[in-house]
């Protein structure tokens, strides 16, 4: 199988990998740095795990069998593959949150999978997905990062049928005045690509919602 490191990062990589060799055998070792290559080696080791602080389930042994093999030319998945795998599991992630956020007080899905709360029910108009609405938000991802918000600004208006499924269809169920936080699945938010650097492919979303007015008047 093709190498899938460049020529010029295998040896730092060939370092770390044996460095991850030895922090599997020999967990609770404590490292010895004697030289240059020592420090360097080791702060590699210190950047990728701090990388990876936030990733679970990791299992530290096949970290170092996946550097091992691709260096060996014999690894079990090509660069495409190995980023599906990644991807992948970050969206069960979101699966997973919504399963179990499924299951709690209050919390209603819809047909679509979308999930929400009310948090106060509103008395005033609810809009058609041709409508504009006006409202107040926080969009955050499911480990409780905020990546969006009006707070602190004005209110936002938009045609409904212009943003992310999720939005079209949950703030049917609202009215004028009524604050609902909505639990949105990747297919129905930005889907396998993500939005930028913000939002992850596969992200489930959270977004706190009150609904100011329905229409442009």
């Amino acid at each position: 199988m093709k190498n899938i490191f460049t020529k010029s990062s295998v040896a730092i990589t060939l370092l770390v990998a044996l460095a991850l060799t030895q922090a599997c055998n020999t967990p609770d070792s404590t490292a010895t740095l004697s030289s240059k290559a020592d420090s360097l080696s080791y702060g590699y080791g210190v950047m990728m795990a701090r990388q990876l602080a936030s990733e679970a389930n990791l299992n530290a042994d096949m970290v170092a069998a996946g550097i091992r093999e691709a260096l060996n030319e014999s690894a079990q998945m090509t660069m495409d593959e190995a980023s599906q795998a990644i991807t992948m599991a970050k969206a069960q992630v979101g699966i997973d949150f919504l399963a179990e956020n499924a299951t709690k007080e209050g919390v209603q899905t819809t047909e679509s999978g979308l999930q929400y709360k009310v948090i106060e029910e509103g008395t005033g108009a609810s809009p058609l997905a041709t409508d504009e609405v006006k409202v107040h938000y926080k969009g955050s991802l499911i480990n409780g990062e905020v990546f969006d918000s009006s707070e602190g600004s004005e209110p936002i208006s938009f045609p409904l049928n212009r943003v992310i499924p999720g939005w079209t269809e949950g703030l049917q169920l609202m009215k004028e005045g009524g604050k609902t936080i909505f639990y949105i699945p990747y297919q129905l938010a930005y889907g396998e690509r993500g939005a930028g650097q913000v939002i992850p492919p596969y992200s489930a979303l959270i977004f706190e919602v009150e609904l100011i007015k329905v229409g442009s008047n």
